[in-house]
């Protein structure tokens, strides 16, 4: 059974639902009204990282591919078709007529210079890695040891693009619908700098365009008419809520304030009764949750002291007494899924724990340095913080105080300073793979906010990205997987969700349930 369940899907951006107040709504047009959680870190696609803006982003801009709505699978977006060569590493992508909201005409360099400017060492985009970990020159311009002359990204003509990878990736086209591939404009960009993704300067290559910009409240996106598919695009304007309280959200949907709440938003302390609603939405899914230690602070340096906290927890009880909300517990992290069979970690072993405690100079907790555990404001994440604060109270003697940050200040937090002891995350993949799991955790990687290394797990990465699918590549990652997490525990799993929303479809089509749990808005409409 768990092995179903966790081949089926992996979360990645929850796309995009949307919302609007009467006074708002547009003659003629089906709006939708979407909670999304949280104010945006920004909507340059280039720089943001979290699932809130990924929902953002695939309304307001395109790639080569997209996501179909019904598998979560790689489609034609602006690129209308692609062959790829006999070494499977050089795809050849044919652009379709497509133009920016102004009118300007997408070409192939249009892609080239998005994807230049991703990787740039300047831009510093925590998703910098996903191209230059994939794209053939990509990550020594990254990394400020080459020259961007050497990325394998080519504009052959106008229609014309031609990419190099640096291997027979077998996802090669599921990646590519990630926001990093995005299409942005350029001269846009060089004409208003960071202003650009003002509503007044705003230019997008998605179904949306930005209307409304209302921080910490919401932002309104409408239908962009030089959309190259504008006529399969049903709903005239969306909104998106910045409400964080998931008991507040709720209310509101519950007062027809809301069409639709993410699995983000769903307060764990209405579960019982959310779980009688027809209008409650769970499948199984296969994110992780997991917490971070930054292992360049002390005491968390020493992999004794990780794996005693780890071992501390009791994962069961946090699915089945805090959250009931039929979410799978594991000590491992990546979900298994083609052949991938997920390592079993370091789970719930309180006498190893304590041993493990006083080995490390901590006996029953004495003496351990003062730690925080940060987390962002949300009620599930409080919760289990809570849950795990008295775990390690009671199991190791060691006291813990917890703080709660604004969805921003804590991204800052754990990103860009690492400011941080331990602190919560999730992995909602970007593409089924258990590479896109691990990447992450790459020494100096954009999202290895725990700022972990080992020489060994970089070079099985390494090795894992030139081998195509099958039992050796399977293999290759497996044995990262296992130094990660059970050799140096640089992160300790919980689980893996259930994907959980509430949205009554019996008056919206458009929305299915699929590997991904990503739901293009392009083709949400009212019944």
């Amino acid at each position: 059974m768990r092995k179903s369940l966790f081949g089926l899907i992996a979360l990645s951006a929850f796309a995009m639902g949307t919302m609007l107040s009467c006074a708002q709504k547009t003659v003629g047009g089906a709006d939708m009204i979407f909670n999304n959680g949280g104010e945006p870190q920004s909507l340059d696609p280039a720089l943001t990282s979290g699932v809130p803006e990924a929902r953002l982003t695939y309304s307001l801009f395109e790639g080569l591919v997209i996501n179909d709505p019904k598998t979560s699978k790689g489609i034609p977006g602006i690129a209308e078709s692609w062959t790829v060569s006999d070494d499977q590493k050089t795809y050849t992508f044919k652009l379709r007529d497509a133009t920016f909201s102004d009118g300007t005409k997408i070409t192939a360099q249009d892609f080239v210079d998005s994807w230049l400017r991703v990787l740039d060492p300047a831009t510093a985009a925590p998703y910098a890695y996903i191209i230059g970990d994939s794209v053939e020159g990509a990550g020594a311009y990254n990394a400020g040891t080459g020259s961007k002359d050497d990325v394998k990204i080519k504009a052959i003509d106008e229609k014309t693009l031609e990419v190099t990878f640096v291997g027979p990736l077998p996802y090669a086209i599921d990646m590519l619908t990630h926001n990093a591939f995005v299409v942005t404009p350029s001269k846009t960009i060089a004409k208003f700098g960071s202003d650009w993704v003002k509503p007044e300067n705003f230019v997008g290559s998605g179904p949306f365009v930005l209307k409304e910009w209302k921080p910490q409240d919401r932002i309104v996106v409408a239908k962009n008419p030089k959309y190259w598919d504008a006529k399969n695009v049903k709903l005239n304007t969306l909104t998106y809520l910045a409400i964080e309280d998931g008991n507040v959200a709720y209310d509101k949907f519950k007062a027809g304030e809301i069409d639709w709440l993410g699995d983000d938003t769903v307060p764990p302390s209405k579960i019982d009764e959310i779980k009688l609603r027809p209008d409650y939405q769970v499948t199984a899914g296969s994110s992780v949750y997991y917490y971070i230690y930054n292992t360049t602070k002390a005491p968390f340096t020493d992999v004794r002291v990780r794996k005693a906290l780890a071992m501390a927890v009791d994962r069961k009880a946090i699915v089945e007494d805090v959250l009931k909300g039929g979410d799978i517990p594991t000590a491992g992290f990546v979900p298994e899924m083609g052949g991938f069979v997920t390592t079993k970690g370091n789970d719930f072993n309180l006498d190893e724990a304590k041993k493990l405690l006083a080995e490390a100079g901590y006996p029953n907790g004495k003496g351990f340095p003062k730690t925080t555990l940060i987390y962002n404001t949300n009620a599930r994440h409080k919760v289990i913080a809570e849950f795990v604060q008295q775990q390690w109270k009671t199991n190791l003697g060691i006291d813990v105080t917890l703080q709660n940050l604004e969805w921003n200040t804590f991204l800052d937090s754990r990103q860009k300073t690492h400011d941080f002891q331990v602190t919560r995350a999730g992995w909602l993949a970007d593409y089924l793979d258990p590479g896109n799991y691990l990447d992450m955790f790459k020494t100096n990687a954009g999202n290895n906010d725990g700022l972990y290394s080992n020489p060994k797990y970089d070079e099985l990465l390494a090795k894992a990205s030139t081998l195509p699918a099958g039992d050796e590549r399977n293999k290759t990652l497996e044995e990262a997987e296992n130094i990660l997490i059970t050799e140096d525990q640089a992160i300790a799993p919980f689980f893996f969700y259930a994907n959980k929303s509430l949205i009554d479809l019996s008056k919206w089509d458009g929305v299915y349930s699929n590997a991904m749990d990503i739901h293009p808005t392009k083709w949400i409409s009212k019944k």
